[in-house]
């Protein structure tokens, strides 16, 4: 067992992040190694030269064609909306400030919409809808914009109905730790509003500066708390939405329990704004913990990742709150592009990232210590480090969270978050590597793609698979898609784990689910939006 001494000088050290080494069985010292400097995700900000480089969605993925049915919009309908949000609330024909509606923040996809609009009340949403389903005017609702798969964007010249000026918090039971909010809050302006109060959001995402409450709602977003505290399918225990008619459907409850007909708020998380808007919403936050322990260890092997998490999930128990992997490659992208210093003497194959959340530190200190210990111990891990304080905390979640951002640095990367049974993730990574090399678009110094990195949440089964690429191609495309979609659905994952399909992945949906489940879906859309207005193009198949 690690000494008393030995935890008090584990605690002790403020400036450097302590790495723990075997040195012989049943022994454990600590050394001090540097810290790493914390980057940011989600960079936003769009340089004004690349405007007029990204190519559009419907000419960059050919294929998709207008729906007729859709009036294109006139001024008199621009008088109109002026009429209800103010000349404020109205942006039209100025192509400079459409960029940013019209675009998503990795600059893949870009619709060509002339008008977005900005209502501040449910009340402007509902006149909003209920002129655009007369009128047959087609729709995008929009939050952060920080989504994956195009479904935050219009393709065509849908008007963008934004959510961003409705981000007022409405109430919160500091008995209960029920949270009532405008879709429009971000996320991390609710998360640290609750931390003055000792509580927290129960979702966490790399895009937390920038993602609304609102928008997470409608694509199911997971992240980096679900193994701890769920899905929003449970934490969710309220909806305000604005359906396509108009109709302002109140549910907005604060019970946990509610055992009166059907769950209907259940049909909007995860709807991607295809039947209805999400106005408001009610969750139940947990409490902020008192305790928050953070250790990065290196391993061998994915089957050393799977017996880490094993002996986590049954040495740690109550306390564990976020278990992520990533492979070596996954880290060199992000030494790539980021300025940082190591966490370890030497690299490994594989990193992991065990994360506790508890009320009594010396209580899940002893836990942590014992599970490292035993990691060690058996060579499960080949070295650790133990963040010491919460600069330290950040700092190895900066290299978790900074994948994205580094790999969005690349000329092309194609994404995927996929989901599949635990010893299956690094499978599906090792055999896209061997497909793409056998295909000629991998492996040589004037390849197509220039790696295949990993990283993803083990506790969910949740794989992000990025392939970075010198360019996008037709041949390295077709290379992937539907291969990878056909070996997750013939090991019984999903095509997505938690962006969503937007208009990546609908026309992919059979691989995922039945053709009974998907005429049932499309009874369901049909029957909240009868005229299709709601975010068309996306979510379910077209073809």
């Amino acid at each position: 067992m690690m000494s008393r001494s030995a935890t008090g000088r584990l605690r002790a050290l403020t400036q450097t992040t302590a790495r723990i080494v075997a040195t012989r069985p049943n022994v454990l010292r600590t050394v001090a190694v540097p810290i790493l400097n914390a980057t940011r995700l989600y960079t936003t900000t769009v340089v004004p030269s690349t405007k007029k480089v990204i190519p559009y969605t419907v000419d960059k993925f050919p294929g998709h064609v207008r729906n007729e049915n859709f009036k294109k919009i006139t001024e008199q309908d621009v008088d109109f909306f002026k009429s209800l949000l103010g000349e404020t609330g109205v942006v039209y024909k100025n192509e400079d400030d459409l960029f940013a509606f019209n675009t998503d923040w990795m600059n893949k996809f870009r619709g060509k919409s002339q008008l977005a609009l900005k209502p501040k009340t449910t009340q402007q949403v509902s006149a909003i809808m209920k002129y655009c389903n007369d009128q047959k005017i087609a729709v995008v609702p929009q939050g952060g914009n920080t989504g994956l798969v195009g479904g935050s964007v219009p393709l065509f010249d849908e008007v963008v109905l934004s959510l961003q000026n409705m981000n007022n918090i409405r109430g919160f039971d500091d008995v209960s730790g029920v949270l009532s909010a405008d879709a429009g809050c971000v996320l991390e302006v609710l998360d640290n509003w609750l931390g003055e109060k000792g509580y927290m959001m129960p979702l966490d995402l790399g895009a937390k500066g920038s993602c609304h409450i609102g928008g997470n709602i409608a694509t199911n977003a997971g992240g980096l708390r679900l193994l701890r505290y769920g899905s929003l399918h449970g934490t969710v225990l309220g909806l305000e939405v604005v359906l396509p008619d108009g109709t302002i459907l109140d549910n907005m409850a604060t019970l946990r329990k509610d055992n009166t007909g059907y769950d209907l708020k259940q049909l909007f998380i995860g709807s991607e704004g295809t039947i209805g808007v999400v106005t408001g919403v009610s969750i139940l936050t947990p409490h902020r913990s008192k305790a928050v322990n953070v250790a990065l260890l290196g391993l061998n092997s994915f089957e050393d990742v799977q017996k880490a998490f094993t002996h986590s999930r049954k040495e740690l128990s109550e306390i564990l709150s976020a278990f992520e992997f990533w492979d070596i490659n996954a880290l060199e992208m992000f030494k790539k592009h980021a300025v940082t210093k190591a966490a370890m003497e030497n690299e490994y194959p594989f990193y992991v990232l065990v994360e506790t959340s508890g009320s009594n530190k010396d209580h899940d200190d002893e836990k942590l210590n014992n599970y490292l210990e035993k990691m060690m111990e058996n060579e499960v891990a080949q070295d650790g480090v133990v963040a010491q304080d919460e600069t330290q905390i950040r700092s190895l979640w900066a290299i978790r969270e900074g994948f994205t951002e580094a790999l969005g640095k690349e000329p092309a990367v194609y994404k995927y978050d996929i989901s599949m049974p635990v010893p299956k993730i690094y499978e599906c990574v090792e055999d896209m590597r061997a497909h793409l090399t056998q295909g000629g678009v991998l492996g040589k110094p004037d390849s197509a793609v220039i790696d295949v990195v990993a990283y993803g949440h083990v506790g969910d089964g949740n794989l992000h698979l990025n392939i970075a690429a010198n360019r996008h191609d037709k041949k390295t495309s077709e290379l992937i898609e539907p291969y990878l979609f056909e070996w997750v659905a013939k090991h019984k994952g999903s095509i997505s784990a938690e962006h969503g399909l937007g208009v990546a992945k609908n026309e992919f949906l059979g691989y995922s689910k039945s053709p009974v489940m998907i005429n049932m879906m499309k009874t369901i859309k049909n029957l909240f939006d009868p005229n299709g207005i709601m975010n068309p193009y996306k979510y379910l198949p077209t073809k």
